[in-house]
Protein backbone atom coordinates (compact mmCIF):
# COMPACT_ATOMS: atom_id res chain seq x y z
CA UNK A 1 0.00 0.00 0.00
CA UNK A 2 0.81 3.39 -0.77
CA UNK A 3 2.60 4.69 2.27
CA UNK A 4 0.29 8.01 1.83
CA UNK A 5 -2.45 5.92 1.68
CA UNK A 6 -1.45 3.81 4.78
CA UNK A 7 -1.37 6.98 6.67
CA UNK A 8 -4.69 8.54 5.19
CA UNK A 9 -6.90 5.00 6.07
CA UNK A 10 -4.86 5.07 9.77
CA UNK A 11 -5.71 8.34 10.44
CA UNK A 12 -9.68 8.31 9.30
CA UNK A 13 -10.11 5.14 12.18
CA UNK A 14 -8.50 2.18 9.83
CA UNK A 15 -9.03 -0.69 7.74
CA UNK A 16 -9.87 -3.25 10.44
CA UNK A 17 -12.70 -0.83 11.94
CA UNK A 18 -14.19 -0.50 8.46
CA UNK A 19 -14.03 -4.24 7.53
CA UNK A 20 -16.38 -4.01 10.73
CA UNK A 21 -18.96 -1.75 9.99
CA UNK A 22 -21.49 -2.53 6.90
CA UNK A 23 -23.83 0.63 6.35
CA UNK A 24 -23.88 4.45 7.12
CA UNK A 25 -26.82 6.92 7.45
CA UNK A 26 -26.85 9.93 7.61
CA UNK A 27 -29.43 13.32 7.47
CA UNK A 28 -27.65 14.98 4.22
CA UNK A 29 -28.65 18.19 3.32
CA UNK A 30 -28.30 19.38 -0.65
CA UNK A 31 -27.95 22.84 -1.79
CA UNK A 32 -26.38 25.26 -4.31
CA UNK A 33 -27.64 26.15 -7.80
CA UNK A 34 -26.53 23.48 -10.05
CA UNK A 35 -29.66 21.22 -9.23
CA UNK A 36 -32.34 24.17 -10.60
CA UNK A 37 -30.01 24.76 -13.73
CA UNK A 38 -29.83 20.91 -14.28
CA UNK A 39 -34.07 21.16 -14.37
CA UNK A 40 -33.79 19.52 -11.02
CA UNK A 41 -34.48 21.91 -7.94
CA UNK A 42 -36.76 19.33 -6.51
CA UNK A 43 -33.04 17.85 -5.61
CA UNK A 44 -32.36 20.91 -3.50
CA UNK A 45 -33.58 19.66 0.04
CA UNK A 46 -32.82 17.17 3.16
CA UNK A 47 -32.69 13.33 2.15
CA UNK A 48 -32.19 10.56 4.67
CA UNK A 49 -29.69 8.73 3.42
CA UNK A 50 -28.80 4.67 4.09
CA UNK A 51 -24.87 3.75 2.07
CA UNK A 52 -23.95 0.33 1.71
CA UNK A 53 -20.07 0.35 2.78
CA UNK A 54 -19.01 -2.27 0.58
CA UNK A 55 -20.84 -2.74 -2.49
CA UNK A 56 -21.46 0.63 -4.94
CA UNK A 57 -25.04 0.70 -3.77
CA UNK A 58 -27.58 4.06 -1.77
CA UNK A 59 -31.10 4.80 -1.07
CA UNK A 60 -32.36 8.24 -0.67
CA UNK A 61 -35.09 8.88 1.02
CA UNK A 62 -36.58 12.66 0.54
CA UNK A 63 -37.69 14.09 3.61
CA UNK A 64 -41.29 15.55 3.54
CA UNK A 65 -42.81 13.77 0.45
CA UNK A 66 -41.09 10.46 1.14
CA UNK A 67 -39.60 9.84 -2.89
CA UNK A 68 -37.33 7.45 -2.89
CA UNK A 69 -34.18 7.27 -5.21
CA UNK A 70 -31.81 4.26 -5.26
CA UNK A 71 -28.97 3.10 -7.10
CA UNK A 72 -27.44 -0.15 -7.37
CA UNK A 73 -23.96 -0.42 -9.38
CA UNK A 74 -24.32 -4.23 -9.84
CA UNK A 75 -27.68 -4.36 -11.40
CA UNK A 76 -26.72 -1.45 -13.07
CA UNK A 77 -30.00 0.40 -12.31
CA UNK A 78 -31.22 3.39 -10.86
CA UNK A 79 -34.89 3.58 -9.43
CA UNK A 80 -37.30 6.68 -7.91
CA UNK A 81 -40.45 5.56 -6.61
CA UNK A 82 -43.16 7.37 -4.50
CA UNK A 83 -43.55 7.41 -0.86
CA UNK A 84 -46.50 5.30 -2.11
CA UNK A 85 -44.22 2.71 -3.24
CA UNK A 86 -45.39 3.07 -6.76
CA UNK A 87 -42.21 3.49 -9.53
CA UNK A 88 -42.10 6.81 -11.49
CA UNK A 89 -39.11 6.04 -13.12
CA UNK A 90 -36.07 4.10 -13.57
CA UNK A 91 -32.99 3.52 -15.70
CA UNK A 92 -31.22 0.86 -16.73
CA UNK A 93 -27.39 1.30 -17.97
CA UNK A 94 -27.69 4.83 -16.39
CA UNK A 95 -24.02 5.83 -17.40
CA UNK A 96 -24.76 5.02 -21.18
CA UNK A 97 -27.80 7.65 -21.10
CA UNK A 98 -25.18 10.74 -20.99
CA UNK A 99 -23.57 9.93 -24.45
CA UNK A 100 -22.75 13.63 -25.57
CA UNK A 101 -23.96 15.49 -22.47
CA UNK A 102 -22.38 18.58 -21.82
CA UNK A 103 -22.53 21.14 -18.92
CA UNK A 104 -25.22 22.64 -20.39
CA UNK A 105 -27.56 19.37 -20.87
CA UNK A 106 -30.97 19.14 -18.99
CA UNK A 107 -31.51 15.96 -17.01
CA UNK A 108 -34.27 13.45 -16.29
CA UNK A 109 -34.81 12.26 -12.78
CA UNK A 110 -33.06 9.07 -12.77
CA UNK A 111 -30.04 10.81 -14.40
CA UNK A 112 -30.02 13.27 -11.95
CA UNK A 113 -30.99 10.40 -8.52
CA UNK A 114 -27.51 8.87 -10.79
CA UNK A 115 -25.20 11.34 -10.65
CA UNK A 116 -26.13 12.07 -6.87
CA UNK A 117 -26.40 8.42 -6.26
CA UNK A 118 -22.96 7.39 -7.16
CA UNK A 119 -21.39 10.71 -6.08
CA UNK A 120 -22.59 10.51 -2.80
CA UNK A 121 -21.95 6.90 -2.74
CA UNK A 122 -18.40 7.76 -3.08
CA UNK A 123 -17.75 10.64 -0.59
CA UNK A 124 -18.82 8.53 1.93
CA UNK A 125 -16.82 5.58 1.33
CA UNK A 126 -13.98 7.18 0.52
CA UNK A 127 -10.87 6.79 1.47
CA UNK A 128 -11.53 3.09 2.24
CA UNK A 129 -12.42 2.37 -1.16
CA UNK A 130 -8.95 3.62 -1.93
CA UNK A 131 -7.99 0.10 -0.98
CA UNK A 132 -10.30 -2.28 -2.78
CA UNK A 133 -9.71 -5.08 -5.58
CA UNK A 134 -8.79 -3.14 -9.15
CA UNK A 135 -8.37 0.56 -7.28
CA UNK A 136 -4.72 1.93 -7.70
CA UNK A 137 -3.26 4.59 -5.52
CA UNK A 138 -0.34 6.61 -5.00
CA UNK A 139 1.11 9.77 -3.87
CA UNK A 140 2.00 12.26 -6.39
CA UNK A 141 2.92 15.93 -6.17
CA UNK A 142 1.52 18.18 -3.49
CA UNK A 143 -0.54 20.78 -3.63
CA UNK A 144 -0.38 24.74 -2.01
CA UNK A 145 -3.66 26.73 -1.18
CA UNK A 146 -4.21 28.78 1.96
CA UNK A 147 -0.70 29.23 2.82
CA UNK A 148 -0.67 25.04 3.51
CA UNK A 149 1.04 22.31 1.72
CA UNK A 150 -1.40 19.50 0.80
CA UNK A 151 -0.21 16.04 -0.36
CA UNK A 152 -1.75 14.45 -3.01
CA UNK A 153 -2.60 10.74 -4.02
CA UNK A 154 -3.79 9.95 -7.27
CA UNK A 155 -6.77 7.48 -7.40
CA UNK A 156 -7.41 5.11 -10.45
CA UNK A 157 -11.07 3.65 -10.52
CA UNK A 158 -11.55 0.02 -12.23
CA UNK A 159 -14.68 -0.18 -14.73
CA UNK A 160 -16.79 -1.88 -12.18
CA UNK A 161 -17.12 1.00 -10.08
CA UNK A 162 -18.93 4.23 -11.55
CA UNK A 163 -17.84 7.56 -10.17
CA UNK A 164 -17.03 11.24 -11.91
CA UNK A 165 -14.05 10.24 -13.85
CA UNK A 166 -11.45 7.11 -14.04
CA UNK A 167 -8.55 8.93 -12.07
CA UNK A 168 -9.40 11.96 -9.64
CA UNK A 169 -6.65 13.37 -7.27
CA UNK A 170 -7.26 14.15 -3.67
CA UNK A 171 -5.63 16.06 -1.22
CA UNK A 172 -4.40 15.68 2.15
CA UNK A 173 -3.27 17.90 5.05
CA UNK A 174 -0.44 17.15 7.98
CA UNK A 175 -2.79 15.05 10.07
CA UNK A 176 -4.42 13.05 6.88
CA UNK A 177 -7.98 14.36 6.47
CA UNK A 178 -8.91 15.03 3.18
CA UNK A 179 -8.94 18.99 2.41
CA UNK A 180 -9.72 18.83 -1.34
CA UNK A 181 -10.79 16.52 -4.67
CA UNK A 182 -10.24 17.27 -8.61
CA UNK A 183 -12.18 15.75 -11.29
CA UNK A 184 -14.26 16.07 -14.32
CA UNK A 185 -17.78 14.74 -14.10
CA UNK A 186 -18.02 12.55 -17.36
CA UNK A 187 -21.80 13.06 -17.29
CA UNK A 188 -21.55 16.85 -17.02
CA UNK A 189 -19.94 17.16 -19.94
CA UNK A 190 -16.05 16.46 -18.16
CA UNK A 191 -16.62 19.72 -16.92
CA UNK A 192 -13.52 20.91 -14.32
CA UNK A 193 -14.22 20.87 -10.23
CA UNK A 194 -12.74 21.47 -7.12
CA UNK A 195 -14.46 19.74 -4.30
CA UNK A 196 -13.43 20.77 -0.90
CA UNK A 197 -14.22 19.03 2.01
CA UNK A 198 -14.11 19.70 6.31
CA UNK A 199 -15.76 19.78 9.59
CA UNK A 200 -14.83 16.27 9.93
CA UNK A 201 -16.17 13.94 12.71
CA UNK A 202 -15.45 11.20 14.19
CA UNK A 203 -18.39 8.04 14.64
CA UNK A 204 -17.66 4.95 16.20
CA UNK A 205 -14.39 4.96 15.94
CA UNK A 206 -14.43 6.15 11.91
CA UNK A 207 -13.60 9.82 10.48
CA UNK A 208 -16.58 11.33 8.37
CA UNK A 209 -16.30 14.61 6.84
CA UNK A 210 -19.58 16.63 7.43
CA UNK A 211 -19.41 19.55 5.32
CA UNK A 212 -18.38 19.79 1.70
CA UNK A 213 -18.27 22.46 -0.73
CA UNK A 214 -18.16 22.15 -5.00
CA UNK A 215 -16.87 24.96 -7.18
CA UNK A 216 -15.82 25.01 -10.86
CA UNK A 217 -12.16 25.17 -11.25
CA UNK A 218 -10.15 27.12 -13.73
CA UNK A 219 -7.31 26.62 -15.74
CA UNK A 220 -5.02 27.41 -13.13
CA UNK A 221 -6.36 24.41 -10.78
CA UNK A 222 -7.83 27.70 -8.35
CA UNK A 223 -11.20 27.40 -7.65
CA UNK A 224 -13.75 29.89 -8.76
CA UNK A 225 -15.01 30.92 -5.61
CA UNK A 226 -17.81 33.64 -6.59
CA UNK A 227 -20.29 31.42 -6.21
CA UNK A 228 -20.48 27.39 -5.10
CA UNK A 229 -22.78 25.05 -7.74
CA UNK A 230 -23.30 22.55 -5.06
CA UNK A 231 -23.38 21.88 -1.12
CA UNK A 232 -23.64 18.82 1.20
CA UNK A 233 -23.70 19.53 4.53
CA UNK A 234 -24.58 15.95 6.73
CA UNK A 235 -25.89 15.38 10.10
CA UNK A 236 -27.22 12.84 12.44
CA UNK A 237 -24.20 10.49 10.98
CA UNK A 238 -24.50 6.83 11.97
CA UNK A 239 -22.34 3.78 11.23
CA UNK A 240 -23.65 0.34 12.01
Amino acid sequence: MDALLARVIERHGGLDRWNAVSTLTTRLTYGGPFWAFKGRPDFDGVELVEADLHRERIRHVQEGTGRVAEYDREADRVTVTAGDGSLIEELTNPRATFAGYTPESQWTLAQAAYFRGYATWHYLVEPFLFTWPGVEAHEVEPWTEGGEVWRGLSVTYPDNLDTHNDTQLYYFDDSGLLRRMDYQPEVNGFSPTAHYVSGATEVDGLVVPTRRRIHIRQEDRTPDLSWTPITLDLADVRIR
